[in-house]
């Protein structure tokens, strides 16, 4: 059992504690000003063996404990970061976006610290249900909803259904008697034409894409027109989801705008006013030294007056706004542990070949998503030299991280830390290669736990029914 000591409750941590950490962030010039964020979690610090330690914890004595490739997240940092989104937005719903990251401990820690909770499967959904999170702090999102997903949302009460096309309206209130009270609470997904992310494939604000309605064309006024005419579904409001790794707050300016633009035409048609926006996530952290990182502080100050002065200039109340970070609570409080297996010198490049890879980390090689990586496991006096850290596959794209610094005795046995791992990193995991999916470890107040084991052979051998 480990001791779980009191969260600190200061704003967002500021700046790495290892000496590879980039510097600390700046107070912004500008309401917009995009900064530098820290990479590894606030409690990393180099110990006087040069050993890397996270919520004092060595990180050789996890690997040692828990095997590599493993997950280490800090509970501490989880805390802090949820907290630092309810002090920007105090009067806001602030809901964690589980894609990032789930397991029952997450959800405890969400729950304690008063966050929503924001899903997009059954599995998710019955993980929190599980757990004993509440039903009605929960919104299932997903833009391919299967009936037995909707039904299951339905029959555990969850909070909001965020409605994604107009043909899902229909379906939706099938499964609802018609004269039942009270009414499933419902958010439409409006796509407001918002070019933010950083890659094509994140960017979900745009149009001529799988998620939402356009506003453009009259579809979402249409879709709302619907909605209204459902007796058994209650629209709450509107939603929209602009993408992933946003740096700046200005993509969110301009969807406020268009989304009270929206809800004041609803209003003068249907004589409706909605009481709740929901701005959706996709806030960005940094992953390399010195890459912007998104600061709630900011957003509060640009995005919440944006959102009350539009509201007065047509004359409508404002609604309560919600927001879903994810990876922005749980990406920078995660370090992945690799062992390093081979190292080989090329005729360009020296590849340090390690026991994860693609299978746990999939982002470098989806998304060209670049890291950092650090020699966790002991000191070193021999100078820096450029490698490319590879994984196991078999692959020649299975790259963890490209053109980067280790010591040049690096040498098999060594343990490599990669931060920025706790979002997108198990929950994007496979067994390619026939390869079980590394744990998870909790660390706080020096003591770790396991949160979740390692896929074993014998499971995979588990779900094989033979001939």
């Amino acid at each position: 059992m480990s001791l779980r000591l009191a969260a600190p409750t200061p704003p967002p941590p500021r700046a790495a504690r290892p000496e590879t950490a980039g510097a600390a962030r700046s107070d912004a010039a500008r309401p917009d000003a995009v900064s530098p964020g820290p990479v590894w979690p606030a409690s990393a610090q180099t110990l006087p063996s040069g050993e890397l330690a996270v919520g004092g914890v060595p990180l050789a004595e996890l690997a040692d404990r828990f095997g590599t490739p493993a997950y280490v997240l800090d509970e501490d940092e989880v805390r802090a970061r949820a907290r630092a989104w309810r002090a920007a937005l105090p009067g806001a719903d602030v809901a964690y976006a589980s894609k990032a990251f789930l397991c029952r401990a997450m959800v405890s820690w969400m729950d304690d610290e008063g966050l929503s909770l924001d899903v997009c499967s059954a599995g998710e959904l019955e993980l929190a249900a599980v757990t004993g999170f509440p039903a009605g702090r929960i919104t299932l999102h997903g833009n391919a909803k299967s009936p037995e997903e909707l039904r299951a949302a339905l029959r555990l009460g969850v909070g909001r259904i965020v409605v994604d096309s107009t043909g899902e309206i229909s379906r939706l209130a099938a499964l609802l008697p018609a004269t039942g009270t009270p009414r499933q609470r419902v958010l439409l997904r409006v796509v407001p034409g918002v070019e933010a992310g950083a890659h094509k494939a994140v960017r979900t604000g745009v149009e001529d894409q799988k998620f939402g309605v356009p506003i453009t064309g009259g579809v979402a006024e249409d879709a709302i027109a619907r909605i209204l005419g459902q007796p058994a579904l209650q629209l709450a409001g509107l939603h929209c989801h602009l993408g992933s790794q946003i740096a700046g707050v200005e993509p969110y300016v301009t969807a406020v705008r268009r989304l009270v633009s929206l809800l004041a035409r609803v209003r003068d048609r249907h004589g409706v006013t909605l009481p709740e926006l929901d701005l959706g996530g996709g806030f960005a952290i940094a992953y390399r030294d010195g890459d912007p990182a998104f600061d709630p502080r900011v957003y509060a100050d640009r995005v919440v007056p944006e959102l009350h002065a539009r509201c007065a200039e047509a004359g409508l109340p404002v609604p309560r706004l919600a927001v879903e970070p994810g990876r922005w609570i749980a990406g920078p409080a995660g370090v992945a542990l690799y062992r390093v297996l081979a190292v080989k010198t090329g005729a360009a490049r020296t590849f340090v070949a390690v026991d994860g890879g693609m299978s746990d980390n999939p982002r470098p090689a989806l998304y060209g998503a670049r890291y950092t990586v650090r020699l966790a496991g002991r000191g070193s006096a021999a100078p820096p030299r450029r490698v490319t850290v590879v994984g196991r596959h078999c692959e020649a794209g299975d790259v963890l991280a490209e053109d980067v610094e280790l010591p040049a005795d690096v040498r098999p046995g060594d343990l490599l830390a990669v931060p920025a791992a706790g979002a997108y990193h198990l929950s994007m995991a496979s067994s390619y290669n026939l390869v079980g999916r590394p744990p998870v470890a909790a660390v706080s107040g020096g003591r770790a736990r396991l949160l979740v084991r390692r896929e074993t052979l014998a499971d995979l051998r588990a779900r094989d029914l033979g001939l």
